[in-house]
């Protein structure tokens, strides 16, 4: 038995095999195949049909697109197909008989839904009666059981019968919706129990060529001037909505004018379609702009079919393919003498028909007035002439010379090319004089002088002439008051009012200025440093003049260290010695311009009545030397570890320096002195 049906379902398969050979657009819905059933589909186009023993359910869908179907060639295939189904199939029906029934037992427990894919084509109006497109069958079907639809569309597209036929009952939109998945259930009618396991199947909807392509909104693309031929364009990529793995859903492109310039592909698998370079001879400055109309149509290869068009904007993008040159062959401007550097003068403009970006001169100025002359570039990429240095109308008022323009970046092959190119320019320059102001011969003055006395106040001298031709006098002033300097009004010389003081103040900066003698005459101002000099007019003076001794220090300790300053810029070597001598304390020098301060005996006490003072001179080694006598006070205090201050006694003064009592002398003297002469003033006058 078991090899009666395979070799059944061999010749079956044979049969599938010559239907595919008869049309090439037939195809065979694979899926399990049952030999118990015998049922398999064959669909041409939109067209579907189920046989098993005969082809009922064929015929019905071949009633439902016959005028469709009857102007194809593919509806000949078929008929021709069918013919030698009908010539085969009786004897593969008597193959599948089977010989003996299975048990009861046997086919209640085995489960045996027998249906494959379903097919149904889109856009079909509803029947009435519904038309049929499948059937349900089970092992356990009887008069008590009845079949049940579930899942997408069920009840509402899709029906089952009481004799398990499939209906569709309402028009199908394959863009909508192109699979519907149920479940198929088997029931008793009293109990309501399932007599089986559900299975679930597929409908599937057929696409008709119903939709056109669609353009998406603003199509627009760009290419250099300078493309080669070939070069891509654009690309443009409508859509169809109709299933596209079928010719419904495909699309060709055709371009409906600029064939002369571009082309595009026919048909891509991807339905992109590519704008592409016809010629290499686009000029954006004879055109810049292309709009092109395009078709797109499905069913490609094929006079028929649904078609769209549009227009796509193709811009010609700027090459830099033209050498800039002057707009004239010369240029003349007028430059005031006291312009400054980099007065701009004027404009060279240049002349070139590509884009501002590709717009890109050189400028060359003519061998030594580049010296004088620069030129750069303003936003629109014209030449700026500009000075590089000021100008004199007195030294020379005109200047000719010749201007180069080039373009290093420009194409290969230019649109403009030529001996006639107009690439060099006169520029001729007349300077105009001005009145100007006196001009010193410096622009700033530094002089020095030495503080102090001195012998001849003359520091210096300043400068200015008219630069003009009329050659004015000039005279010379310093307006401020405060200012140690006066200057003669005519000669110029620079001369002290007064001593300088270096440590007071070490630099002096002040204008001059100098008048055109003449009646609304112009004014200029010079700056003028004066440096003072230092002389050695300052003695040292000691720095920490005040020490302490402790009532534990011994002989040799060292109770500090003292130092020295000088407000004069002198070499700071000072010599330390004591101006007196002392029973108590010495001095020791050292080389880095200090000394330090060393007992003698120990045992100073704050019991004592006695304050210590040191008579230091210092000198300074400068020329002349200064020097000083300093005094240096001592506390006697009680210390911690390390001569710490715990605690200094201050004392009553019970002696006086001899320095001390030289002043005191000296105004006890100055007093009786002045008394003196009073009384004698006195007695004249009673007299």
């Amino acid at each position: 038995m078991q090899l009666e049906t395979d070799t059944a379902d061999l010749k079956l398969r044979r049969i599938i095999h010559l239907l595919k050979g008869f049309s090439n657009q037939g195809r065979l819905l694979k899926g399990p195949w049952n030999p118990g059933t015998s049922m398999f589909i064959i669909f041409t186009r939109s067209s579907v049909f189920t046989s098993k023993s005969k082809l009922s359910l064929y015929f019905t869908m071949m009633k439902q697109s016959a005028c469709r179907q009857l102007t194809e060639p593919g509806f000949w295939a078929g008929v021709l197909v069918v013919l030698c189904t009908l010539s085969m199939g009786a004897d593969v029906h008597q193959d599948l008989k089977t010989q003996s029934m299975p048990s009861r037992v046997l086919k209640r427990h085995k489960r045996d839904w027998n249906w494959d894919k379903l097919y149904v084509s889109e856009e079909l109006p509803p029947q009435n009666p519904p038309g049929k497109i499948g059937k349900l069958d089970n092992t356990f079907f009887n008069t008590s059981s009845r079949y049940i639809l579930s899942g997408e569309g069920a009840n509402k597209f899709f029906t089952v019968n009481e004799n398990g036929d499939i209906n569709v009952n309402a028009k199908l939109d394959r863009e909508e919706k192109s699979i519907y998945k149920l479940s198929a259930s088997i029931i008793n009618k009293e109990s309501g129990k399932p007599l089986d396991k559900d299975e679930t199947f597929v409908i599937v909807v057929l696409d008709i060529n119903d939709n056109s392509p669609v353009f998406p909104p603003d199509l627009s693309g760009s290419i250099s001037e300078s493309s080669e031929t070939g070069s891509i364009v654009m690309t443009v990529n409508a859509t169809d909505a109709d299933d596209g793995s079928t010719l419904n859903g495909k699309i060709e492109y055709k371009l409906l004018n600029g064939t002369d310039l571009f082309y595009i592909n026919k048909k891509r698998l991807d339905n992109v379609g590519e704008i592409r370079l016809l010629k290499s001879s686009l000029d954006r400055e004879k055109q810049s702009q292309y709009i092109i109309a395009i078709q797109a149509k499905d069913l490609p290869g094929k006079e028929i079919g649904n078609s769209a068009t549009t227009t796509v904007t193709i811009n010609i993008n700027d090459a830099n393919d033209n050498i800039a040159t002057f707009k004239k062959g010369k240029y003349t401007f007028n430059v005031k003498e006291d312009s400054k550097q980099e007065y701009e003068i004027g404009v060279l403009d240049v002349d070139d028909k590509d884009e501002i970006q590709n717009k890109d001169p050189t400028f060359t100025i003519q061998h030594e007035f580049d010296e004088v002359f620069d030129i750069k570039l303003n936003n629109e990429k014209d030449g700026i002439l500009t000075l590089k240095v000021p100008l004199d109308y007195e030294t020379r008022n005109i200047y000719t010379f010749h201007v180069n323009v080039d373009e290093h970046t420009v194409s290969k092959s230019p649109d403009n090319q030529g001996p006639n190119l107009q690439k060099t320019a006169e520029v001729s320059i007349n300077v105009t004089d001005v009145d100007e102001p006196p001009v010193f011969n410096q622009t700033k003055y530094n002089f020095s002088f030495y503080e102090g006395q001195f012998s001849s106040p003359i520091i210096g001298a300043v400068l200015a002439k008219d630069p003009d031709k009329t050659g004015n006098k000039i005279r010379y002033s310093i307006e401020d008051s405060n200012c140690p300097v006066a200057v003669d009004p005519v000669q110029g010389h620079l001369s002290v009012k007064r001593q300088l003081d270096r440590e007071q103040q070490s630099l002096h900066t002040f204008k001059v200025t100098a008048h055109e003698d003449v009646p609304n005459g112009l004014m200029s101002y010079a700056l003028v440093n004066l440096t003072v000099l230092d002389i050695n007019d300052n003695a040292p003076e000691i720095t920490n003049g005040t020490l302490h001794v402790c009532e534990s220090d011994t002989a040799g300790t060292i109770i500090g260290t003292v130092g020295a300053n000088d407000k004069d810029e002198s070499s700071q070597r000072f010599t330390f010695t004591l101006a007196k001598k002392s029973t108590n304390f010495t001095l020791r020098r050292h080389p880095n311009n200090t000394a330090s301060i060393e007992l003698k005996h120990g045992g100073f006490s704050t019991e004592s009545s006695m304050k210590y003072e040191l008579e230091i001179e210092i000198k300074d080694g400068g020329n002349p030397e200064k020097q000083s006598i300093n005094l240096v006070q001592i506390k006697v205090c009680t210390c911690h570890a390390g001569r710490r201050i715990e605690y200094c006694k201050a004392f009553a003064q019970t002696g006086v320096s001899a320095s001390a009592l030289l002043a005191i002398l000296l105004c006890i003297v100055t007093i009786l002195d002045v008394r003196n002469k009073a009384e004698v003033m006195t007695i004249k006058t009673i007299h």
